[in-house]
């Protein structure tokens, strides 16, 4: 199949609903000698220390290239300044397309003006840059994520019992998507008072180091009176479980978490997680890969979702997540080729 058949391809499939129309502007005829030359792809990532970003990025790039494009790939080394300064690089050096994983989203702002300024269309990738105007956002259905880790949690617990709650940086408006998704499932039931949060608090930057720090807290303040702990993300999930190590907690009190990383499904597999959010990462980055190229190459996508970013609704391609625990970890991340069933031990 050659690049422009899969493209014609991709726009098809995303016009079967009717939705929001995208285009790369001023480029609806490409020059006769751009057809001989590849689109170039500006991927900049906030950091590249978690799995999770590492296997984002290697499915991206094999997917563009795949379909005949180039990547840079950039990495803030979980900077913000940083990586604004690798988002300028990359405008420079004439990328057709940015798509941005957004260590902090509401500080990018400024990067998408400068890449639109520039003619640049900007791609949102899992982490949504606030109040600015962003082209498309393509991720998994986050508040979807929350709803279901607060859904296993109460099903596991009943519907009743003291809790413990770790959100994302306040900073990150993915984080905010994942705890509205989590109050869509809780708020009744604590306004009730058959769930009832003992402790609740921000980890700042996602860091294990912060969410072990709210465990202390909580435990220090009110005992180890809490029977579940409602960890938005594997990272803290596993300060978490520290901090429940150290009690001898481990194992006794249910811990969420998102992402399905490795050592979280070691965790599961071992009793001291519950449960994570697994996300085909690479049906995610060959999405983000196919819609960056297309943008590229001036083709017209239309999709039906959006999102709200404060600024405006942002056409958005929302993948869906699935719940693992330990009676679904081989069927899930393992029969996908996700994890290997030998490193789970």
């Amino acid at each position: 199949m050659s690049l422009r058949t899969g493209l014609a391809i991709l726009s098809l499939l995303l016009s079967v609903a009717i939705g929001w129309t995208i285009s790369k502007q001023g480029q609806t005829d490409l020059p006769a000698d751009s057809a001989q030359q590849p689109p170039l792809i500006g991927l900049s990532l906030g950091t590249l220390k978690e799995e999770r970003w590492q296997r984002d990025r290697d499915h991206f790039v094999a997917r563009a290239n795949e379909i005949g494009a180039e990547v840079l790939v950039q990495s803030g080394n979980s900077d913000g300044m940083r990586q604004m300064q690798d988002i300028e690089a990359l405008i420079s050096r004439g990328v057709d397309v940015l798509v941005v994983v957004a260590f902090n989203p509401a500080a990018m702002a400024k990067a998408v003006a400068a890449a639109k300024e520039a003619g640049v269309p900007v791609i949102c990738y899992d982490r949504m840059i606030t109040n600015c105007d962003v082209d498309l956002y393509v991720s998994f259905n986050n508040i979807r994520v929350g709803e279901v880790q607060a859904q296993y949690l109460v099903d596991k617990l009943g519907g009743s019992g003291k809790i413990v709650r770790i959100y994302g940086p306040k900073t990150d408006y993915t984080g905010l998507m994942f705890k509205q998704g989590q109050d869509h499932v809780l708020k009744p039931l604590i306004d009730s008072g058959a769930i009832e949060v003992i402790h609740e608090d921000y980890a700042d930057g996602w860091k294990p180091e912060n969410a072990k720090k709210i465990i202390n807290a909580a435990i220090t303040s009110k005992g180890p009176n809490f029977v579940a702990i409602l960890a938005t993300n594997d990272g803290t999930a596993g300060g978490a479980i520290q901090a429940l190590l150290e009690e001898g907690l481990a194992g006794q009190v249910l811990v969420t978490g998102q992402d399905a990383d490795l050592a979280a499904c070691q965790r599961i597999k071992r009793g001291s997680q519950t449960m994570s959010v697994y996300k085909p990462l690479e049906r995610l980055a060959r999405s983000a890969a196919d819609a960056a190229v297309a943008l590229a190459n001036g083709e017209v996508l239309i999709v039906r979702d959006t999102v709200h970013n404060g600024f405006k609704e942002v056409p958005s391609l929302l993948e869906e997540v699935v719940v693992v625990d330990s009676e679904n970890l081989f069927e899930t991340v393992v029969k996908d080729g996700f994890h290997r069933e030998e490193d789970l031990q």
